[in-house]
């Protein structure tokens, strides 16, 4: 079995190793740990079986499969760590936002390399992530692809310049419905609801219309005909929706992906 090594191990790092040791993609001992806080490499070889590596060094030349998944202020640094230590057939996963593949091979070579966005929903097997090979890796994607499945669903894109949409969309994206959920629960206490009540209300509601959305999403309806048929003339719905429209919603929302997108690639510019 091939091996696969983390340099950098903080959330999204943890949620990647869960999931591939759950879904059986590998073993304990074929995942590999480094990162520079002693006790985080700690808390992961102690929960989850893994092997750690004394550096990047160590870690980047003896393994299979080298997922990037430091912060992205420090990723220059890791690079130059390792472009003396890697293997030539090693595939590099790249996980941090903003950094574009062109940048990693600058550093490391000419070496297969997949940038991965990822999202929060990860933790719980439920990720939307967007996989663009290089041209070196488009043949070995499919591997990428097998990881990124153990943590939830993939999509595999040609170019590397929609990533800023994507990060817009969904590496962001969850955030955006939190935010939602939070205002809600807020508004349902200021009606009235105790707050324990307003709580499992929103979050039931938000997982049930997900799971609709899904499930109907196959027959061909769209969220806005889902709405629709939720919003009769005249009703509660359409009363919330009138002052949405008003406020304008729609623009709103547009408006701030298209920020976060720019966010994006002003992140990827340096």
């Amino acid at each position: 079995m091939e091996t696969i090594g983390f340099i950098g191990s903080g959330n999204m790092a943890e949620a990647l190793i869960n999931g591939v040791l759950k879904a059986g993609v590998y073993r304990p001992g074929k995942v590999y740990v480094s990162d520079v806080r002693p006790d985080r490499i700690a808390y992961l070889r102690d929960n989850y079986g893994v092997r750690t590596a004394a550096d990047n060094r160590e870690l980047a030349s003896a393994v299979d499969v080298l997922v990037l998944s430091v912060k992205p202020q420090n990723m220059k640094e890791a690079l130059e760590s390792i472009k003396d230590s890697i293997n030539n057939h090693v595939l590099v996963i790249t996980i941090a936002a903003g950094i574009k593949t062109s940048l990693i091979a600058s550093i490391l070579g000419d070496v297969a390399i997949v940038r991965v966005m990822p999202n929060m929903p990860a933790w719980v097997d439920e990720a939307a992530s967007v996989l663009v090979p290089n041209e070196k890796a488009k043949d070995r994607v499919e591997k990428a692809r097998l990881i990124l499945l153990s943590v939830g669903k993939t999509i595999v894109g040609e170019d590397e310049d929609l990533l800023d949409a994507v990060t817009a969309v969904s590496g962001s994206g969850p955030a955006y419905f939190f935010l939602l959920m939070q205002e809600m629960i807020k508004a349902g206490v200021e009606l009235g609801l105790p707050e324990e009540n307003a709580r499992k209300l929103v979050l039931q509601t938000a997982k049930g219309a997900a799971l609709l959305a899904e499930k109907v999403a196959g027959e061909g309806t769209t969220p806005e005909q889902l709405a629709a048929r939720v919003a009769t003339p005249n009703g509660t719905t359409e009363a919330a929706f009138n002052v949405f429209y008003e406020r304008g919603f729609a623009e709103t929302v547009a408006t701030a992906l298209r920020r976060a997108a720019e966010r994006s690639r002003e992140l990827s510019a340096g």
